[in-house]
Order: structure tokens, then C-alpha cells, then sequence
């Protein structure tokens, strides 16, 4: 089929989006276009809605989708070797999906494998998640997120000759390195992908309960998510609270009004200080300081404008963590830290089912799509009484 007469490549990405849910055959032509030359529109448009409606039909069109660049390979059934000297395990290559699936991963290997390396391949700022971590090695794998798809091909195909330990496995948990699992970075017998677009099937299970039981039915055993980036002092103080709302350039993510700053003022009635992340600059910067301002409660805010690991800290350090759909939700749950998640957004309710955070720790999520903000609050504000 011509997936679209239109020149605008965000008119062809929903046309192809839409085929392809349709069950139709594309023309390789039109993908490939689209994947080089327009790549950031190919996977935000096309790749992440597939993935993210974890839909086992959605999942093969995608499969299909990638066949114009990837020719499969028959399945071969992972086993493990008698000796395992090294265990490299893939990044996801965003920090909250590190947290909730990969982290649960690291800590399995390390108990199933206790004389092995264990060695996350990663970006430098996910690495930092777990640089306090004895045990965990790092193999800087810098993921070309805004590259063409050929260019991202050619990084896992490079990444292959790095993963070469002897006596070694490669644990795949979808990461987009190996576009979910299509690319070998190691003998196919070595490689155990956790699939995780599929596990699950039809239920709403959550992300944290599924990789807990592919690791019991891999390796024997399940293991709880954690953190442990370097620890940042903080000042002696009364209890603290942290805070996040950035949304990553996702405006459906956010609550708009006045809520940001009402939100920031409710907190700091409670607690003595506010721990506030400003990101790394930009407009969204400008907006959180915007909020803090309108609050009345400036006094006590503390902006926190480092790396994402430093902030992971303070929210381990803290005694309550509220903020939208994010990493630090995800950093709270696997630190124990009680939260509050503003969820809205959601493409759908499975996905936000497989994303709600999962932790020891109490944990209020509010679903905020068609709430006023009156209400969000007074859900909120329910959870302290």
C-alpha cells in the first residue's frame, strides 16, 4: 500500500501507524523514508505507541515494521551454562524503566551469580543510579536516541564485539538497544529476552509482579528493585519532602492552572523543607521556578539542579515523594519512600497498569485525567489524614 500521498512525515506516520493496526501490508519504501529521514517522528509516532499499548498484536506489527531493516531469526530457547563468569545486562536507556525492570534484574543476578561480574551496559546517567554498588560494574553504551534507525542498528551491532566476555550471558529486557529484542548482541543460546511488551498478556499486571516472575522462571528466583547512586548530604533538618514536575516535554502529563504551586504550597504546610527538582534548565526549569514563586512557601524550597542520580538520593533521604508520571516515582517505590503519583496521559489503562510504581512503601496514585484540580488536591490531602 502507499501508506500517504501527504509530504508532512507526522501525516505519513499516522497513516502507517494506522495500516499497520489495520493488519496491512506497508510498503517498504514509505517505512524506510520515514525511519531515515524523519526518525525521531518514526519512533515517537509509530514505535512507541505500538510498544506502549502492550498488545501481543501490536507487538508483532511492530516485529513486521522492523523487517524492512531486520531479517528475523528463528527463536532459539536461552539456557545457562554450567559456568558464568560474566552477566551483562542491557539498559533500557530511560532512568525510570532502569529502576522498575532493570534494577529487579541487577539484584537477581548478583544473588544467582554471586561470583560473577555483574555488568550493567548503560549511558553514564543510568549507570549512576547504582555507582555505589560494589558489585555492579559499568560498560558505557551511549544509545543514539535522535539517530536514524540504520544508525541505531550499527550501534548494536557494535555493541555485539563489546559483549564478548568468555562464559558469559546478555539478559535483554526490551531495551531499545537491540530494538526490543530484534538486534543479537550474543549467541541467541546466551541471550534471555525479557519481553516485556507480551508478558502478561490481556491482564493489567503490573511491570514489577512480571519481571519478578520471569526472573523466578529463568533463573529461580526474584529479587525486589533498588537504587544506590553516591549519597548526597543533605543539611540536618526535620523530615523532607521531594518533588518532581517535569514531564519530560509531555504537556498531556501535566495538570495545568494553578495546581503546580498549590501543590508545592499543601506540601510545605507539612513539612519543613521542599526538595524541588529544576532539571537541567530550559523551559521547563522556568516552570517549576514559576510554580515554587506563586506558592508563598519559596522560603522553604530547596532547588536540587544536578544529575537525576544525586536527586534519586534525596528522595531516598526524604520521608515523602509526590510528582507526576516519572522516574522519581519509580526511585521512591525502590527506596521505600512513601509517594504521591500524579498519573494523566496514559495512552491507555493497561499501560498505566504496567507503569504504576511498585514499592514496600504506601503509595497514592492519582489518576488525574478529567480530575479539576480542586479535586486532585483533596485526594491528596486524604492521604495525610
Amino acid at each position: 500500500m502507499s501508506a500517504s500521498t501527504s509530504s508532512n512525515p507526522e501525516t505519513r506516520a499516522a497513516t502507517l501507524l494506522a495500516a499497520l493496526r489495520r493488519g496491512e501490508t506497508l510498503s517498504p519504501h514509505e517505512v524506510r523514508d520515514l525511519g531515515e529521514a524523519h526518525p525521531g517522528i518514526f519512533f515517537r509516532d509509530i514505535v512507541e505507541p505500538l510498544a506502549d499499548s502492550f498488545d501481543a498484536k501490536q507487538a508483532t506489527a511492530y516485529d513486521k515494521l522492523m523487517q524492512v531493516w531486520i531479517t528475523p531469526q528463528p527463536p532459539v530457547a536461552p539456557r545457562v551454562p554450567e559456568r558464568v563468569d560474566t552477566v551483562y545486562v542491557l539498559s533500557r536507556v530511560t532512568l525510570g524503566a532502569d529502576i522498575k525492570i532493570v534494577s529487579p534484574i541487577l539484584a537477581a543476578m548478583k544473588a544467582r551469580f554471586p561470583e560473577a561480574r555483574i555488568v550493567f551496559v548503560a549511558n553514564r546517567k543510568s549507570a549512576e543510579l547504582f555507582a555505589a554498588d560494589p558489585r555492579i560494574d559499568h560498560l558505557n553504551a551511549d544509545y543514539p536516541r535522535s539517530g536514524p534507525v540504520t544508525a541505531r542498528l550499527q550501534f548494536a551491532e557494535d555493541l555485539r564485539s563489546r559483549l564478548n566476555a568468555p562464559n558469559s550471558i546478555v539478559i535483554d529486557p526490551d531495551s531499545r538497544m537491540t530494538q526490543l529484542g530484534l538486534v543479537a548482541v550474543c549467541p541467541p543460546e546466551s541471550c534471555f529476552h525479557f519481553q516485556s511488551r507480551v508478558v502478561g498478556g490481556e491482564t493489567d499486571s503490573n511491570l514489577s509482579d512480571l519481571i519478578a516472575r520471569w526472573l523466578v522462571a529463568k533463573f529461580g528466583l526474584d529479587a525486589q528493585g533498588y537504587i544506590a547512586p553516591v549519597k548526597e548530604p543533605l543539611p540536618p533538618t526535620n523530615p523532607c519532602a521531594a518533588m518532581s514536575l517535569g514531564v519530560g516535554d509531555n504537556e498531556t502529563k501535566r495538570v495545568g492552572g494553578d495546581f503546580e504551586a498549590r501543590l508545592i504550597a499543601a506540601l510545605a504546610t507539612r513539612y519543613e523543607t521542599l526538595w524541588v527538582d529544576r532539571g537541567v534548565g530550559g523551559g521547563e526549569a522556568q516552570r517549576v521556578t514559576a510554580a515554587v514563586e506563586a506558592s508563598g512557601a519559596a522560603r522553604k524550597v530547596r532547588f536540587w539542579e544536578g544529575g537525576f542520580a544525586g536527586f534519586a538520593s534525596i528522595i531516598a533521604q526524604s520521608a515523602l515523594y509526590a510528582g507526576y508520571d516519572s522516574a522519581g516515582q519509580h526511585a521512591a517505590a525502590a527506596s521505600g519512600v512513601p509517594l504521591i503519583s500524579i498519573f494523566a496521559g496514559a495512552p491507555s489503562t493497561r499501560f498505566r497498569a504496567r507503569w504504576t510504581p511498585a514499592g514496600s512503601a504506601s503509595i497514592t496514585q492519582v489518576v488525574a485525567d478529567g480530575m479539576i484540580p480542586d479535586a486532585i488536591l483533596a485526594r491528596i490531602a486524604s492521604t495525610f489524614a
